[in-house]
């Protein structure tokens, strides 16, 4: 049976140590915002302005019409004019523009006599992402000015525009397609993992380098009771940055939360239990707090990046996908995104949420199976 008494003196120890540093404290609460922000402006999977040098050797009223469809657009804008591919071909080089749109002579004459004219981007493929996206830019500007020649052609022969496929595309949950809706809800998971994680790796590490752990050893004081001990000041402290980080998503960047925020809060209580137990974990097996903080981030970033975060999890292997379903980050960023942006209640969320629960049950067992009360 736990004596709750003893463990609330081992809380009331763990804030003191944790609290009465004022550095710490900003450490604690005023770095996960100002992370936050930064990887919110930073964290984008969006392209605007992105720079071209435009090659108009035809310089025709038709061939200025693309030039100005392309750079009155919010996606591209001009860095350089130039008639010598040499000079375009050394800015590509230098990585002073990631693309060139080349027209070639002869552009216009061929567009006036209904034949194919076409236009050339060249663009630095070096960044396969952010070139795939000028690419899809590229298209629907090229397909609005076919569009219009079409209309143009049709209407000086008198003709009439037959009836086509026509596509019109509809993205729910996130209209805009705007990746930092996508994002930001994410980064509050890695920051919360981050701390929570540092924190209680270096718990017990911290005892044993100022040699208060043989105090605790001779105490009676039970191993699930010392853990909890432990656990508990930095699971406030998680949920407390929860909420902050929040604020920030909702509150400055204007991230929509259309789910329930009590669901949110268990999500990330559970999530929590995970980290704190690995963190734990860690601290039993390590002997300095260096050697803790090195593990941490050994663990921290291969769990990012099979996570889903950046890099969707369909895309990697099979076998690689089987692995990340111990990751409890993997689960709780469908749990944070599905509440933010699609407004989803437990009926939905709750295999995540079990899985959650699974995971950090087992997870702080392991550690309290780990904690001997002896010095090694």
């Amino acid at each position: 049976m736990i004596m709750w008494e003893r463990v609330l003196q081992i809380l009331r120890k763990e804030f003191k140590i944790v609290f009465r540093d004022p550095r710490m404290r900003l450490v604690i609460f005023g770095v996960p915002v100002i992370q936050c922000l930064i990887f919110g402006y930073a964290v984008t999977m969006d392209v605007r302005d992105a720079r071209l040098v435009v090659m108009d050797l035809d310089n025709t009223p038709a061939s200025r019409e693309v030039v100005s469809a392309f750079l009155g657009s919010p996606y591209f804008r001009a860095v350089g004019w130039t008639r010598d591919w040499a000079e375009a071909r050394h800015r590509l080089d230098a990585a002073e523009t990631s693309g060139v749109l080349r027209i070639n002579s002869g552009f216009g004459e061929a567009l006036g006599a209904g034949r194919p004219a076409p236009v050339q981007l060249i663009l630095d493929g070096s960044d396969s992402n952010t070139a795939s996206l000028i690419l899809g830019y590229s298209r629907q500007v090229v397909a609005r000015i076919s569009g219009v020649v079409l209309e143009a052609r049709a209407g000086a022969t008198a003709g009439r525009v037959g009836p086509g496929v026509e596509l019109r595309e509809r993205a729910w949950f996130n209209a805009d397609l705007t990746s930092r809706n996508y994002f930001v809800p994410g980064i509050m998971a890695v920051l919360v993992m981050l701390v929570t994680l540092m924190l209680t790796s270096m718990a017990i590490v911290r005892e044993k380098e100022v040699g208060t752990i043989e105090q605790v050893m001779v105490t009676p004081i039970r191993r699930s009771e010392f853990i909890l001990g432990k656990s508990l000041p930095f699971a406030v402290i998680g949920l407390v940055d929860v909420g902050l980080v929040t604020v920030v998503g909702v509150g400055w960047f204007g991230i929509p939360i259309r789910g329930s925020f009590a669901l949110l809060l268990l999500g990330m209580g559970l999530f929590i239990l995970s980290t704190l137990g690995i963190g734990l974990f860690i601290s039993t097996v390590s002997s300095t707090q260096q050697q803790a903080m090195m593990t941490t981030f050994f663990f921290f970033f291969p769990a990012m990046l099979l996570s889903g975060f950046v890099y969707p999890i369909d895309s990697m292997p099979e076998p690689v996908q089987w692995v990340t379903l111990a990751n409890p980050l993997r689960h709780v960023l469908v749990v944070i995104r599905g509440i933010f942006l699609k407004g989803v209640g437990a009926d939905v969320l709750w295999p995540q949420l079990v899985a959650l629960l699974l995971i950090g049950v087992l997870v702080q067992l392991f550690a309290i199976s780990r904690f001997r009360k002896r010095v090694v």
